[in-house]
C-alpha cells in the first residue's frame, strides 16, 4: 500500500506490529498515514502518525456503559515513535456532514495503511456528501497553525500552514483531497516553498533563519486567503447532498454489527 511505501523499513515494521494489536481490539474501516509523511516533507526524526476509523458492535453502543468514541495510543518501538488514534464510525459520519477535513482525509487520502471492507462504501458516500462546509475547517485550522508559526517560526510549522491552506483550496476547486504539498505548489505559483521543504527534511525542529521569517509568514498568510477565493468559484455544493443515503448506510452497517 502507498502508505507503507512512504515509511522506512524500521518504521513500517514497528507500525505494522502496533496496528495488528489495535486491529485485534476493534474493527477498522481504514487506517491512514497522516502527518509529514502524507504531506510530502518527512524528516528522519518524524514520527508515524496513524489515524483510523473503526466501527463498534452495536450492542456496545446501547447499554449503560457505551464504548468511548475514540481510542489513542502512543508508543516508541525499536526507536520508532508511532502515534495511533481512531474515531468511531458514528462520530466520523456526523463529522463529515459538518465538514471535518481530518475525517475526510482518512477516507480520501492516498496514504492508506490498512483498508477494511467498509472503506470503499464510505469513500463513495463521503464524495457524494462533499460540501463547501469544509472551507471553515481548513481556514480555521490554517489560521491556528499560522498563530503557532508566528510564535515559534520553524520550517515545519510554516509548512503546515501552506499544506492545510492548499489542501482546502484544492478541495473546493476540484472536489479532490490532495495532502502532498509537492503536488499543489506549482499550480499555485508557490514553487519556492520547496526551499522550506528542504529545511524541514533536515529535522523536525529546524528553525527558520531570522532574516527569512517575515517573508515566509507573510506568504503563508496570503495562501490562507486562497480558501475564500476558491469558495466563491467552487463547483462543490454549498450544503451536503446524499445525506439520506449516508444515514441509511449507517443504519444498515449498525444492524449488521450487532
Amino acid at each position: 500500500m502507498k502508505g507503507y511505501e512512504a515509511l522506512t523499513e524500521a518504521q513500517a515494521t514497528a507500525t505494522r506490529a502496533l496496528l495488528a494489536e489495535e486491529s485485534a481490539q476493534r474493527m477498522h474501516v481504514v487506517i491512514y498515514l497522516s502527518g509529514a509523511h502524507a504531506y510530502g516533507f518527512p524528516s528522519p526524526d518524524s514520527d508515524v502518525d496513524a489515524k483510523a476509523i473503526h466501527v463498534e458492535p452495536t450492542r456496545r453502543l446501547l447499554g449503560l456503559f457505551p464504548s468511548l468514541p475514540t481510542a489513542e495510543r502512543m508508543e516508541v518501538r525499536d526507536g520508532v515513535e508511532v502515534d495511533y488514534s481512531s474515531n468511531e464510525l458514528g462520530q466520523v459520519v456526523a463529522g463529515l456532514l459538518k465538514g471535518n477535513g481530518n475525517y475526510l482525509e482518512r477516507l480520501l487520502g492516498e496514504t492508506t495503511l490498512e483498508s477494511g471492507e467498509l472503506h470503499a462504501e464510505l469513500r463513495e458516500l463521503a464524495v457524494r456528501t462533499l460540501s463547501r462546509r469544509y472551507a471553515h475547517h481548513y481556514r480555521g485550522f490554517a489560521n491556528q497553525q499560522l498563530a503557532l508559526a508566528e510564535k515559534t517560526p520553524t520550517a515545519k510549522k510554516v509548512l503546515y500552514v501552506f499544506r492545510t491552506a492548499l489542501t482546502g483550496a484544492h478541495l473546493l476547486a476540484a472536489g479532490r483531497i490532495v495532502t502532498d504539498v509537492n503536488e499543489l505548489l506549482d499550480d499555485h505559483g508557490l514553487g519556492e516553498v520547496r526551499e522550506l521543504i528542504a529545511l524541514k527534511q533536515a529535522g523536525e525542529r529546524v528553525a527558520l533563519p531570522e532574516a527569512e521569517q517575515a517573508r515566509w509568514l507573510a506568504m503563508a498568510k496570503r495562501t490562507i486567503e486562497r480558501i475564500a477565493e476558491a469558495w466563491v468559484r467552487s463547483p462543490v455544493p454549498a450544503e451536503p447532498e446524499g445525506v439520506q443515503a449516508l444515514d441509511a448506510w449507517l443504519v444498515e452497517t449498525r444492524a449488521a454489527r450487532v
